[in-house]
């Protein structure tokens, strides 16, 4: 099943192929009934823990913290060091659309924790509208519904429950490739940049549309500043975020220096990715790392029968693109498999399976892979110590 073009005629016509009204909100309950299993599944592991918390101080762990405090105190104003002088990684490592989102709720006088977590859930409801709607745009209403449903239940999808940045940043890219699919220029290039400046990779988002940009002018002349300012616009997202931190500190590669000292992030080509693959499908004896080795090898054979299938052309670029930079930097390698959940990319081959399958063989086949990926999530953050 290859991705379906776009014209003329059929431009407005998404609405009423995604279903309409009744199409969207099955799209937004299997979300919910993503989000709900997810929520049993913490309450039920967390439950045997030898320290059991609150569900829900388990949706505030970790990066949250760090959103929490860009949300509230703002950005500091240069690098952050230890009593020894070492330098260490500190707010100005995360991108600002979400932690502004949480300030904004926190204005209206919600409490930022909650503000953070209701930010986080309402752009949940945005991602899954938007991934109908793009895999409707795609193929049709049944892919649609598939990939709502196999995004938000894949292993690691636990951090759309909780206070991290994945559900605005799937809300929006999956926004901007809708727009860019349907040629709607100005909503694709105010979505890309808010897609660049939520997460480094908001950058493979702006490549996509820049693509999609040279497609439209190569397709026709008429009007060609559109596309191609949409595409200006997203791919100054990254490096206005950069930018600005780098004059903040004073320092060009700031940014980069305060990834590498606070969670060892830094681009080596896939040295540290192929060194964990090598060393822990050699000697490894943790099922965690063992089955983020699985997840990173089965990912990369999803992209690759994905692009056999030849998707369209700025989806596949954003997802090579996207996966470049999860498999290409060095960092920690359980945080990988959360990495790679917008990448969208990896999903087709599933989605396209299940769109062309019988009803009942596509829906168990989902909740089988929904029962594993929401308690894979639910173990990662309730009895697995590490951060994601």
């Amino acid at each position: 099943m290859e991705a379906e073009t776009t014209t003329d005629t059929d431009q407005t016509r998404l609405w009423d192929r995604a279903g309409g009204w009744s199409g969207v909100l099955t799209a937004v309950a299997l979300l919910a009934l993503t989000r709900l299993g997810q929520v049993l599944m913490i309450w039920w592991l967390n439950a045997a823990t030898a320290e059991p918390r609150p569900v829900w101080e388990r949706l505030l762990v970790w990066d949250a913290g760090w959103f929490l405090r860009v949300a509230m105190d703002g950005y500091p104003d240069t690098y952050t060091y230890d009593a020894n002088g070492v330098l260490q990684g500190n707010e100005l490592a995360f991108f600002p659309v979400y932690p502004m989102l949480i300030r904004g709720g926190a204005a209206l006088g919600i409490p930022p924790s909650t503000a953070a977590i209701a930010v986080a859930w309402i752009a949940s409801v945005g991602a899954a509208v938007g991934l109908h709607l793009l895999g409707t745009s795609l193929y049709n209403k049944r892919a649609g519904w598939a990939l709502v449903a196999i995004c938000c239940s894949a292993p690691v999808s636990v951090v759309m429950s909780m206070a991290y940045s994945e559900s605005i940043y799937l809300a929006l890219v999956a926004g901007m490739l809708v727009a860019a699919h349907r040629k709607v220029w100005w909503a694709a290039g105010l979505l890309g940049l808010l897609t660049a400046l939520s997460r480094p990779t908001g950058a493979a988002a702006a490549v996509a549309l820049a693509v999609a940009a040279f497609l439209a002018v190569r397709e026709s002349r008429r009007e060609m500043w559109k596309p191609i300012t949409a595409a200006a616009v997203a791919l100054a997202g990254v490096p206005l975020y950069l930018g600005w931190v780098a004059l903040r500190i004073g320092e060009p590669t700031a940014w980069f220096k305060i990834q590498t000292a606070g969670w060892g992030t830094s681009f080596d080509y896939g040295s540290s990715t192929l060194s964990f693959l090598n060393t822990t499908l050699r000697t490894g004896d943790g099922w965690i790392p063992m089955s983020v080795a699985l997840i990173l090898l089965v990912a990369l054979a999803a992209a690759g029968v994905a692009l056999f299938q030849r998707p369209w052309l700025p989806l596949a670029v954003y997802g090579v693109v996207a996966m470049v930079l999860v498999y290409g930097q060095a960092g920690f390698y359980h945080s990988k498999p959360r990495l790679l959940l917008p990448v969208l990319l990896t999903l087709l081959p599933a989605v396209v399976a299940a769109a062309r399958a019988r009803p009942r063989v596509a829906v168990l086949s989902i909740l089988a892979w929904a029962a594993f990926g929401l308690w894979y999530g639910a173990y990662l953050i309730t009895v697995w110590p590490f951060t994601l």
